[in-house]
């Protein structure tokens, strides 16, 4: 797995009106290695994603101009970059709308800039291809390409954030087995603690793309009292499940 040492000078848009948390946090990530880019709006951090292809954003959910989230699907139209979204203390709303309009990861406000700095350093780890090259995952439709960060389903591409696709490889690795919301939490996301709806909308956003009806899942399934389990073929209901 990639060190710290390996992340110097990736380059991160920090994206926030607050001079103040712009020039600490910017502060922070030049101090760990990395080159930083700030930006003060919407807008502004939309054209600088264009312009310099950022390796990792820091996006504010309050920006004038655009908001946080309209820039953040704006971005995820022509992007993959990883998105952590930065939300207001104890909103769990701010939270999941920052997450269902593609950002990977969220820090609440206030935070502290060491704890940005390791979200940074894990979304970045997890995001590019840090991995002795694995063999290809070829299961029921999908190609999974873990080292190249490519998964066909049916032949055809899946455009996934970098929680979708890692979301989608542990359950691919684990077949048929019930996870819970906490196991996910920490084998895809690598915490020992967290939000536990992170885990619920990322399982929603993962069913939008792979399945032919979201609301009645037939491969990534809920298994009631437990959590997941993650379903190659068709099966029929046994009384224990619910999408």
């Amino acid at each position: 797995m990639l060190g710290n040492d390996d992340l110097v000078d990736r380059r991160v848009l920090v994206v926030d009106d607050d001079e103040t948390v712009s020039e600490v946090a910017g502060s922070y990530l030049r101090s760990a290695g990395f080159i930083v880019d700030l930006a003060t709006d919407g807008f502004a951090a939309i054209a600088a994603v264009d312009r310099i292809s950022p390796d990792l954003i820091v996006l504010d959910r309050m920006l004038p101009g655009v908001d946080g989230i309209e820039a953040c699907r704006r971005i995820r139209t022509r992007h993959s970059t990883p998105i952590i979204m930065l939300t207001a203390l104890g909103s769990e709303e701010d939270r999941i709308a920052g997450l269902e309009a593609g950002a990977d990861d969220y820090l609440a406000k206030p935070f502290s800039p060491r704890e940005l700095v390791l979200r940074v350093q894990s979304v970045l780890r997890r995001s590019l291809a840090e991995f002795t090259p694995e063999p290809v995952l070829d299961r029921g439709p999908f190609h999974l390409d873990a080292s190249a960060r490519v998964v066909l389903m049916h032949g055809l591409p899946l455009s996934l954030t970098v929680r979708e696709f890692s979301l989608l490889e542990f359950m691919l690795k684990h077949p048929n087995q019930a996870f819970s919301r906490e196991d996910l939490l920490g084998s895809v996301w690598g915490w020992t603690h967290g939000d536990l709806s992170t885990v619920t909308v990322h399982v929603r956003r993962l069913r939008e793309k792979i399945e032919v009806d979201p609301t009645q899942p037939v491969m990534l399934r809920t298994v009631w009292g437990i959590g997941y389990r993650f379903e190659i073929e068709e099966t029929s209901g046994d009384g224990d499940e619910l999408a």
